[in-house]
């Protein structure tokens, strides 16, 4: 058993799309990651995709097949669901099918076409990744269950929404340079306070912007990169899943997040390596307080000590530690299909050395990406490092 490689991968750009198809978003980021990796579409043997609400989007279920015809790759095709963490899924199950022997190339990916619909919406179908009967009826809306999780963390922890407005500030900062960002724009820890309240503690600059958008990767065997001379230095040596009570009130506690820790300790194990060892995360940050829970669930902060990190510069570019260094979902966008792959991406690029944020850890060699759904109900971690 070896660890899977990634030969290529291609994101499009994040932002607002509604005359864009999700076949026609996933076409242009698979047909890239297909391109940059030199591999064959005859040779993939399987697709994994990430998608969870096209049906409301765009009426459209059974999407596996539809995006392997659209990069041209005739081969089994199985889409995924687990709410924002649907293409992490998709990764685990791309990567357990190579190690297993049963594939040489798996096309990963995932898309998410939001806009079209509007912002109401967007807002009820991304709901469903709530519990309906105990939770959408009561009227719990997203930004409501992490204020929720936020205040919990305050009451235990301390901390304030000025520490949190150190996290969107270091995210948008990140994401100037990021071509494949929804929001380029610099904000000022002022902006973020005086922003429109949300859900109390959360405001408009801590949330990430609703997004279309696709990513894709081809990942292959060791062997078969090397057969083939393909130019592919970073594996991904790791990889967890873990799992939650769906709805909040069913939860002993909500300032943790245990299923990010179940899937960091899996992967960690996996790949053989602790959180000591890891140079640059990229986090899901679907609300500000949310990349406080991630750093502490992957390790790489004690519980009560990440929400400190951004703003002792800790987690900016600058820092021990960068986080998020494509932006994060706050500002680089969260098209929720695709962001599991997109952060594969992103820390692949960073560890090559041809992302625009790479200067930030000049050395590094181990990634860890974590992609979670819901109110981290539902996570996946993987490690990945340089292997030349």
């Amino acid at each position: 058993m070896t660890d899977p490689r990634i030969a290529g991968a291609g994101v499009t750009q994040f932002g607002k799309h509604p005359e864009r198809t999700g076949r026609d978003l996933f076409a242009e980021a698979g047909l890239e990651a297909l391109d940059q990796s030199g591999v064959d579409p005859d040779d993939v043997d399987a697709l994994y995709y990430g998608n969870f609400m096209g049906e409301l989007a765009e009426h459209q279920g059974h999407q596996g097949p539809l995006m392997a015809e659209a990069i041209g790759v005739d081969a089994p095709a199985t889409r995924l669901e687990a709410a924002c963490a649907s293409a992490g899924a998709a990764v685990r199950e791309a990567v357990k099918t190579l190690r297993n022997g049963e594939s040489e190339v798996v096309v990963v990916g995932g898309a998410e076409r939001m806009t079209n619909i509007g912002t109401a919406a967007a807002t009820d179908a991304l709901a469903i990744a709530a519990d309906d009967l105990y939770e959408i009826r009561a009227g719990m809306t997203f930004p409501g269950a992490y204020a929720l999780m936020a205040r919990a963390y305050f009451d235990e922890f301390g901390g304030a929404h000025e520490d949190l407005a150190h996290i969107a500030v270091k995210n948008h900062e990140h994401a100037l340079v990021n071509d494949h960002a929804q929001i380029q724009k610099e904000i000022t820890v002022e902006d973020v306070l005086e922003a429109p309240t949300i859900a109390s503690p959360l405001g408009l600059y801590d949330s990430c912007p609703i997004t279309d958008g696709a990513a894709a990767a081809v990942l292959t065997t060791e062997e078969y990169a090397d057969e083939h001379d393909l130019d592919a230095p970073v594996a991904i040596s790791g990889t967890g899943q873990g799992g939650d009570n769906l709805a909040l009130q069913d939860r002993p506690h909500l300032a943790q997040t245990p299923a990010a820790d179940k899937a960091a300790d899996e992967a960690y194990d996996d790949a053989g390596i602790g959180p000591d060892d890891v140079d640059v995360a990229e986090v899901h940050d679907c609300f500000t307080i949310a990349e406080v829970l991630a750093i502490e669930s992957l390790g790489l902060y004690e519980p009560g000590e990440g929400i400190h990190a951004a703003t002792d510069g800790e987690t900016t570019r600058h820092g021990e530690m960068p986080v998020n260094l494509s932006g994060g979902l706050k500002a680089k966008g969260h098209p929720v299909g695709a962001t599991g792959v997109a952060q594969l991406a992103t820390i692949a690029w960073v560890l090559e050395g041809s992302h625009p944020r790479a200067d930030a850890v000049p050395d590094g060699s181990v990634g860890v990406a974590h992609n979670a759904g819901g109110t981290v109900a539902s996570t996946t971690v993987h490690v990945l490092e340089v292997k030349e």
